[in-house]
């Protein structure tokens, strides 16, 4: 019988005289979108979500996954001897807890050093005591025969026309924020904030418009590090007349590594692989965390600028064009006698749409069009060889964004495609009151997404109903659709809101096998009033596409929230309609009428 990947990992840790391995969905800028080099638990397992952790012992196999992927998970890993483990479920224990119950004290368990951030490696140490952890390099080439190459696709510079800042600025910036004395090397490992720190965006990561790449920051310079070939000419004299300098990307843990023995290296230590914490103190010098939620960099680019606020106001109008002309053209399918359209259908016709605009240059992250049951998985994938048609009954559930040259889009709208059910309807509207709940929140300076979140959880909570994601999200400028360290979410996170932060905002309720309901906007963060109690802020709502009515029960709905609706349609229709034509304009002014 010929060896399968599981097979290959534990003939691997035999020779090595190891008796488990962890293994995490992360590459080693940990990311939420990684290259095929990197999909490991794919490879091993045959379970593609985005999040995951799979652990193996010489005799068994389990994968830790969220609720976003339990019902794909459990498709994925039938047959594969690879048990699923579901978070935040009764009856799930801890990774630690279950290696402890299968392998006896002083064994070793491995993780890749390049896969996982040093503030995770000393955690599990400790947690899995009396086992050992152990650090080791690699083995997935070695074991993985078809694993292929890394990728690296050329860079683009922005100008500070899209960025609002440069880079002399913004590394100044993060030198006054580290308030660090004497001389110093803050190492920079994720992808979007090297972009953000140089200006520069990339294709090396699918949805993610960013280049592979690490940059190091001391008092006077800012070293990029790239893969050879990626920058023209152009672009590389762009970054160093701005006092970048550009270097491999292979030289990274050589040039911590040999960087002036006297500088203390700083990192924010869920972002540095163990790896690349060996090489920075492997000649003595001295290392500190950075302890600022996300990092400083990360911190910083979380606040917009008024140019990347515009940016993403921008972006937002021409993505609310596209969807008005893919439920212009959605609803004429459903009127016609032809076969309806599928799933996929529906998303790519979108994905037309969008890049109908010069400044489109991509999606932001796997489209999600997903009809009746399958809407009930919140991250549901397509299976390309089975085509999923749409019936004239029930809910689609549409969820994407797209990545345009001066912001990033994120927006879901559930559909009624036909009849739906009294319970569908109570369960559209109580989602759509939470995110209006949430819309309309004013709140002190201060105030942590924690404390708002339940605004949007508690309406669908009054149907003894409740969904396990978060509420929101922060949001990158032309960068990742996800970005930290701000969210909405139940889970405390100490990281305050700020005006010219961008959060999602998208309650929503899933009823397994039969349908899901998701409505998502884009608000900005922002300054209202200062009064003698204080500074006070609220929210600006950025998208622009029409919000389904035929699904609201309107005596549940309420007069306050009907009015708040009424007036962001009024706004939509107004900004919208100088773009469309006529008939264009006359189906937006049917679709963004007052609700009676």
């Amino acid at each position: 019988m010929k060896e399968n990947g599981l097979d290959k990992l534990r003939n691997f840790l035999k020779r090595e005289s190891l008796s488990g391995m962890i293994i995490p969905s992360n590459d080693p800028h940990f990311g939420e979108y990684i290259q095929d080099y990197y999909k490991v638990i794919s490879y091993l397992s045959g379970f593609t979500g985005e999040a995951g952790t799979l652990v193996v012992t010489l005799e068994d196999a389990a994968l830790w996954t969220d609720s976003r992927f339990f019902i794909q998970a459990e498709i994925q890993l039938e047959g594969s001897g690879v048990e699923l483990k579901k978070l935040k479920t009764p009856g799930c224990e801890p990774i630690e807890d279950w290696l402890k119950e299968r392998l006896t004290p002083g064994k070793q368990v491995s993780v890749d050093s390049d896969l996982y951030s040093l503030s995770a490696y000393r955690s599990l140490k400790k947690n899995l005591q009396p086992l050992d952890l152990v650090s080791v390099k690699d083995p997935f080439s070695e074991i993985w025969q078809e694993r292929g190459v890394v990728r690296s696709e050329k860079i683009r510079f922005l100008g500070t026309h899209t960025t609002g800042e440069n880079i002399h600025s913004k590394h100044s910036r993060v030198v006054e924020t580290l308030g660090l004395k004497g001389e110093f090397l803050y190492l920079v490992s994720a992808c979007d904030d090297v972009a953000w720190l140089c200006n520069i965006r990339g294709n090396d990561i699918d949805y993610n418009p960013v280049p592979l790449s690490y940059a190091a920051i001391s008092r006077e310079n800012v070293y990029l590090f790239v893969a050879e070939g990626s920058l023209h000419l152009k672009e590389k004299n762009l970054l160093e007349a701005e006092g970048v300098s550009v270097m491999k990307y292979n030289e990274f843990e050589n040039f911590i590594a040999d960087f002036s023995p006297s500088a203390v290296r700083i990192a924010y230590p869920d972002k540095l692989t163990i790896s690349k914490y060996i090489a920075a103190t492997s000649k003595g010098a001295e290392f500190i965390p950075d302890t600022v939620r996300g990092g400083v960099v990360s911190s910083l680019k979380a606040v917009k600028n008024p140019t990347e606020i515009e940016g993403f106001r921008s972006a937002y109008i021409l993505d609310g064009v596209a969807w008005v002309r893919l439920l212009i053209w959605l609803q004429k399918r459903l009127l016609e006698d032809s076969p309806l359209p599928t799933e996929a259908d529906v998303s790519d016709k979108l994905i037309e749409l969008r890049s109908e605009s010069e400044d489109y240059i991509g999606e932001s992250f796997a489209p999600i069009s997903a009809w009746g049951p399958n809407a009930a998985m919140p991250h549901y994938e397509k299976d390309e060889n089975k085509p999923v048609k749409l019936v004239k009954r029930g809910f689609l559930l549409l969820d994407t964004g797209g990545q345009y040259t001066f912001g990033t889009t994120d927006t879901t709208r559930t559909l009624a495609m036909g009849e739906i059910s009294e319970e569908q309807k109570t369960d559209y509207t109580l989602v759509l009151k939470g995110m209006i709940n949430l819309s309309s929140a004013k709140f002190p300076s201060g105030t942590r997404g924690a404390q708002l979140d339940f605004l949007a959880r508690g309406e669908i909570c009054k149907a003894a109903k409740v969904y396990f994601h978060g509420t929101g999200h922060g949001i990158g400028h032309a960068l990742c659709v996800h970005e930290g360290p701000q969210s909405i979410r139940m889970e405390e996170n100490p990281v305050q809101l700020e005006p010219g932060m961008v959060l999602s905002n998208e309650p929503a309720v899933y009823v397994e096998g039969d349908y899901g309901i998701r409505i998502e906007n884009t608000i900005l963060c922002r300054n209202w009033k200062t009064t003698s109690w204080g500074n006070f802020l609220d929210f600006e709502t950025l998208t622009l596409v029409p919000i389904e009515k035929t699904a609201i029960d309107k005596k549940l709905l309420g007069a306050e929230s009907a009015l708040w609706l009424n007036n962001y349609h009024k706004m939509v229709r107004e900004i919208l309609s100088p773009l469309l034509n006529e008939d264009e304009r006359i189906w937006l002014a049917d679709k963004t009428s007052d609700l009676d």
